[in-house]
């Protein structure tokens, strides 16, 4: 404690850890909690705190009264190695964790390195037709890899001071990111998980109750872990009643209120909140595509008028009605002085994420594993399916590879079929990274700016980039003012404004 110049007390400020060697997570997060019925210092508190009494702490706060926002200090990181890349998109689907998965652009996958599901277990035709198509797709992708090797090496010269290891490296970066295309979302894989003890019980309940043997699994071995670290605070990780029912309530409504409907997109026109926006058809096509298909008719009234509440002290429907009245340029006017010095890192101010799009991408499930990393926007997948046909990569077309791709990617299809009509769940192991999945996805006008900047790079994943670029054409296309200030990379041929460096 320091004294100020006329003799009254300050608070020096003091900024350290908890040192995670002497205390256990669930300590760490008892000396944090404490501090709303505690005055001393939180080093203090924790020096008291034992693992008995922060056990006791967490069955009565935590468990016994509902406080579940004291379990958000305990992190646990966790390693998960060996699980397909389908069961590891649940894993990945929870907003508030972190993820460091194997990359498959960097690494060539083993011929065996594949999921074998449960749900064919007492079915040794389907479990041995699912095996061979596994290692046939394996085995083609090695060819593949092999067979654009040396085309490569005949069209992409080394360069003059390129060392041979280096340019190898170099082509067998993109021999792998290309042939990858045609290994099965079976494909195993291992992630770095880190999580709070919050979180990570939602997640694992979430595994405990899906329609997979291997997620449910997965759950137990996560809780197994957890609970070493957490005991208290993972304690009631169990299936969850509600969440395990909804995929078969939710695949009947489609019988009962859309039989009539095929499975082709019907486009209505008109736009706006409550109505379907024009756009593209979207059908099974060997292109990725996109559809605006709900958008906000008054994102400029909505961004101006929480753009002026922010240092305002009026109510904010007098403020909405004043920007109401106001001709379009004031508010243009309003928004282009508050976004005017965004710079090429920076993000717009919480008053864009008053704004939402609602987009329907078609885009391979390659692309859609790179697109879920954005958690924080809304995406509503369907199941993985070979219905929607594949996109062939184009380098691998050039290279005359296509024929050899399309008939790996035939045999998966035949026996996705197969194994469907035993197991619809089990079937989607067999999908390739190629085919197409239809994805909804909600983001409001913040998460736009991060990810168009993202993923419109040249240096963005070619199967990510093409989809993300129609997304950002379409929003400009209703909303050209509101992202005339979106900084990029590199800006498309048809962007309509001048390029801000």
């Amino acid at each position: 404690m320091a004294e100020s110049g006329n003799g009254s007390p300050i608070y020096g400020r003091r900024v350290y850890p908890l040192d995670a060697h002497e205390l256990s997570e669930e300590q760490i997060a008892v000396a944090f909690a404490m501090t709303s019925r505690r005055p001393e210092p939180f080093d203090e508190i924790a020096r008291q705190v034992s693992q008995e009494k922060a056990a006791e702490f967490h069955e009565r706060w935590v468990l016994g009264y509902g406080h579940a926002s004291v379990a958000e200090h305990a992190v646990v990181h966790l390693a998960v190695e060996n699980v397909s890349r389908l069961a590891c998109d649940t894993l990945e689907d929870n907003r508030l964790a972190s993820y460091t998965e194997k990359s498959s652009r960097y690494q060539v996958m083993p011929e065996d390195y594949f999921y074998s599901p449960r749900e064919l277990d007492g079915q040794p035709d389907l479990a041995r037709l699912y095996d061979e198509t596994c290692r046939r797709l394996f085995k083609d992708y090695r060819g593949l890899i092999d067979g654009f090797m040396e085309h490569l090496q005949q069209a992409v010269p080394r360069g003059e001071r390129e060392r041979r290891q280096t340019y190898n490296m170099r082509l067998r970066r993109i021999a792998t990111d290309n042939c990858r295309a045609v290994l099965p979302a079976a494909l195993l894989t291992n992630v770095g998980v880190t999580a709070n003890a919050r979180v990570l019980e939602h997640a694992i309940s979430k595994l405990l109750s899906s329609e997979l043997t291997e997620e449910q699994d997965l759950g137990l071995d996560l809780r197994q872990q957890a609970r070493d670290i957490t005991p208290t605070l993972i304690k009631y990780a169990e299936p969850n009643p509600y969440l395990a029912g909804m995929p078969a309530a939710q695949r009947a409504l489609p019988r009962e209120y859309l039989p009539e409907i095929p499975a082709g997109l019907h486009h209505s026109e008109g736009g706006g909140e409550d109505s379907p926006a024009s756009g593209p058809s979207l059908t099974a096509s060997p292109e990725p595509e996109v559809r605006l298909v709900h958008w906000d008719r008054q994102a400029e009234e909505k961004l101006a008028a929480a753009l002026l509440y922010r240092q305002s002290d009026r109510g904010y429907d007098r403020i909405w009605q004043r920007v109401s009245e106001m001709p379009p340029e004031e508010r243009r006017d309003i928004v282009n002085r508050c976004v005017a010095g965004l710079g090429p890192h920076d993000a717009p101010a919480r008053e864009f994420e008053l704004v939402d799009y609602t987009f329907e991408f078609l885009m391979d499930y390659g692309a859609y594993r790179e697109f879920k990393r954005h958690r924080m926007m809304t995406y509503v997948p369907q199941p993985l399916t070979v219905a929607h046909r594949y996109r062939v990569p184009d380098l691998l077309v050039e290279a005359g590879l296509g024929g050899m791709f399309q008939e790996a990617v035939g045999s998966a299809e035949e026996a996705c079929r197969e194994v469907r009509h035993h197991s619809p769940v089990a079937a989607q192991y067999l999908v390739t990274h190629a085919h197409y999945r239809r994805v909804l996805a909600k983001m409001n006008l913040r998460e736009c700016y991060h990810l168009f900047k993202l993923r419109t790079s040249d240096l963005a994943h070619f199967s990510i980039r093409q989809p993300v670029l129609q997304a950002m054409k379409l929003a400009m296309e209703v909303h050209p003012e509101l992202f005339r200030h979106l900084r990029l990379r590199d800006y498309p041929d048809w962007w309509p404004f001048p390029q801000s460096g």
